[in-house]
């Protein structure tokens, strides 16, 4: 199994899918694109001489969206993006 390595000040997201439903157990799709995401950091880049990493892998994030590259990865879908892109770790 291969790993995915962010160069700079890049970082791999695993988004975290937030599904609504109703009492009655019918799901709502999330179409609001003006919503912030949320995701587990899998992996940083070790920054530039210019931005130190703020985030760390196991960060739980708000990011905007849209915003990165999403890709699939050994069965997995990640977004890579910049760390400019984070809005708030979950605490």
């Amino acid at each position: 199994m291969s790993k995915i390595i962010p160069l700079a000040n890049h970082i791999l997201v695993k988004p975290i899918v937030a599904e609504e439903k109703t009492l009655g157990g019918i799901i709502i799709p999330d179409s609001d694109k003006s919503k912030p995401l949320k995701g587990e950091v899998i992996a940083v880049g070790e920054g530039t001489k210019d931005e130190v990493m703020l985030v760390s892998a196991g960060d739980i994030v708000l990011y905007k969206n849209p915003t990165g590259i999403s890709i699939e990865h050994d069965g997995d879908n990640f977004v890579i993006m910049s760390q400019f892109d984070v809005l708030g770790i979950i605490k």
